[in-house]
């Protein structure tokens, strides 16, 4: 299988993987035809790729990071959440349930724990809270693994990061969503949902203060220039100070109403650039080296012209994977050739063109 932009999609395409909204549920399962109406469909929903059949690429691994089943937990249970605070619900964190999700997630990643070759499935438009709450956590746990963590303390690194944006619950919507610039005002708006989370989660006695603590200060940078306090350094909590780099990260690579994704090389670029002054450096280098820079299947123009699509990951190199080249320039090959890029030191990858 291999990634190709919705908009270069042909009718008669196979699908290889189904396409899931933020909710769980399969849109598209795996092995439909694409007719143009299901295309179209893909473009409004906000869908920017897809996995599609290639035989050229049937032995390409594109692995979830934790099952369909226990994302799909993961959506229940930020919705439960999000229903029980709007009825204004008290006890409204079932954290037994937040628990077992988490457990869930930590175990799917534990069993085959390895470079990400996929960090998480597409997402279009819709609930991209949900959505963003889910994969914010498993790029934290993940960073977590590398960082070599116990299981309790990814339990509660998990716990608060899944719901380190409750408290854009009481930010008006029409600010949350809105395409235009904000004005002062609004941003300072925003900028209160870190302490409205806290607040929420920390009078539930059943949650560590720790995890409450990720919901308080995840928009804190590492040289004192994020807020609402403004603090530097350790002085922020290491599980804030991880759940900055996976909210940073997620937000980056997530399609918005106002704009597309960004590539994860790119996002990836961003995270590295901003080591030591956004971001605590040691967890840049462990989300560096557990987080594919060019997830299986993309595809990709090396340097001296040639075209082809990620195969595999290589974990002692993230940003040299293996690639499979189907294109010289825009001729095409009588045979693939796979490349092993750490050793071409002369080659580079160039650009990523999924089409």
């Amino acid at each position: 299988m291999r990634l190709v932009n919705v908009g270069c999609l042909e009718t008669g395409t196979v699908l290889a993987k189904p396409v899931i909204n933020p909710a769980g549920q399969v849109l598209l399962q795996a092995g439909i035809i694409l007719t143009t109406v299901y295309i179209e469909r893909l473009k409004r929903l906000g869908f920017d790729v897809v996995f599609v059949q290639d035989d050229r690429f049937e032995d390409v691994e594109v692995r979830s990071a934790i099952s369909t089943t226990t994302r799909e937990l993961a959506y229940r249970t930020v919705h439960k959440i999000t229903q029980n605070i709007v009825n204004g619900k008290d006890d409204f964190v079932e954290v037994g349930r937040v628990r077992n999700v988490i457990l869930n997630m930590i175990n799917d990643l534990l069993q085959n724990f390895d470079v990400i070759g996929n960090l998480a499935e597409i997402s279009g438009y819709d609930n991209y809270t949900f959505h963003h709450s889910v994969n914010t956590t498993v790029l934290s746990l993940i960073i977590g693994i590398g960082s070599n963590y116990s299981t309790d303390q990814l339990l509660e690194l998990g716990m608060g990061v899944l719901m380190h944006d409750i408290g854009k619950i009481k930010v008006p919507e029409k600010i949350l969503n809105k395409t235009d610039p904000l004005t002062k005002e609004e941003f300072e708006e925003i900028k209160k949902h870190a302490m409205y989370g806290y607040e929420m989660l920390r009078l539930n006695q059943d949650i560590s203060l720790l995890s409450a603590h990720v919901a308080l200060q995840h928009q804190e940078k590492y040289d004192g220039s994020g807020y609402p306090r403004g603090l530097k350094g350790k002085e922020i909590h290491e599980y804030a100070r991880i759940a900055t780099i996976s909210d940073v990260y997620e937000a980056l690579t997530s399609v918005r109403v106002y704009r597309g994704a960004m590539e994860p090389y790119k996002a990836y670029e961003f995270i590295t650039v901003n080591s030591g002054s956004h971001f605590d450096p040691e967890f840049v280098k462990a989300f560096c080296k557990n987080v594919a820079v060019y997830p299986n299947g993309t595809g990709v123009v090396l340097s001296n012209g040639m075209r082809g699509n990620v195969v595999k990951q290589n974990p002692a190199y993230s940003d040299r994977p293996y690639v499979r080249i189907i294109y010289d320039k825009e001729q095409p090959l009588d045979s693939p050739i796979d490349y092993k890029l750490a050793d071409h030191p002369s080659l580079l990858i160039v650009k990523v063109e999924n089409k």
